[in-house]
């Protein structure tokens, strides 16, 4: 039984609540209205003979789990060099590298001409995801790498950007050629509330000094608060039409993997209809029988 099946087999028997968002607005101005009648009955969402190809939602799935891993390595690592009360005024870009032995996050700055990654702490995760051991250099560590390419590519991308006025979280992952993929996201500003859209992907030199593609993967943003504790609702799912491309986003796997607790997302667009797993797996769902 797929999750479209189990889902909608659980509408019968249990109070649930399940998400209904649009991540678009068409060019009339106008939001995709979706709902569960909809999903069960439109054909067109779910008849398709051909598509993407397993190997390019396998690739969608890898880079939306290094996403998560990324922001949660990025988030543990402030927080473990938060603890070591840093100087005011310390520079604090960040840039994140996945090694052989886990995960590496450098805080600093750019030097002045851009040649060097000025680096005043080092963040090393250590034998869990969670704890990263932190290293203070005075002066700073000069670093000629990967991390300035990143750094350079997340300053570059920064200029390029313009999106809501609120808080983002940027993340820099490697490529095909040695070029870089620099994500901007909405960042979470409130417990419970994962914010999911407004945000894009930039393919970037190996240097990190020119852009090379601008994919806009959602338009519109959307923060669903979770259920009142006094309703006594279970999200067993959630969804929402995607109007800018046929496939899913690295950030809808990163959407389903950084929410607690983890449930499926269903990604509707014009033409299939997609389930992300709550492990970031994606598969193109069948009409159901």
């Amino acid at each position: 039984m797929t999750y479209m099946d189990e889902w909608i087999e659980l509408q019968g028997k249990m109070p649930a609540r399940v998400r209904q968002i649009s991540d678009g607005v068409r060019a009339r101005g106008r939001a995709m209205a979706v709902n569960v009648m909809l999903i069960m009955l439109a054909p067109c969402i779910y008849a398709a003979s051909s598509g993407p190809s397993a190997a390019e939602l396998e690739a969608i799935t890898n880079r939306g789990r290094m996403l998560a891993e990324y922001d949660a390595a990025a988030w543990h690592a402030t927080d473990a060099v938060l603890a070591t009360h840093p100087k005011q005024g310390s520079p604090w870009q960040y840039v994140a590298q996945k090694t052989a032995a886990g995960w590496v996050v450098d805080f600093g700055r750019l030097s002045a001409n851009r040649d060097k990654f000025l680096v005043s702490a080092e963040a090393v995760q250590g034998a869990s995801a969670t704890a990263f051991t932190v290293k203070s250099f005075e002066p700073a560590r000069e670093d000629t790498g990967w991390m300035l390419c990143a750094a350079k590519a997340i300053s570059t991308t920064m200029q390029a950007f313009s999106g809501p006025q609120r808080p983002y979280n940027v993340a820099v992952i490697p490529a095909e050629n040695e070029e870089l993929y620099v994500y901007l996201y909405p960042a979470q500003v409130k417990d419970g509330i994962y914010p999911l859209g407004a945000d894009v992907r930039y393919r970037v030199s190996s240097d990190g000094g020119s852009i090379i593609e601008k994919r806009q993967m959602h338009r519109g943003i959307i923060e669903s608060p979770p259920p009142a504790k006094e309703n006594d609702e279970t999200v067993v799912g959630g969804y929402h039409s995607h109007v800018l491309s046929d496939v899913p986003e690295d950030t809808d796997v990163l959407h389903v993997l950084a929410q607690q607790p983890r449930v499926p997302e269903v990604v509707i667009t014009e033409k299939y209809l997609y389930t992300v797993g709550v492990d970031g797996k994606i598969t193109r769902e069948k009409k159901p029988r």
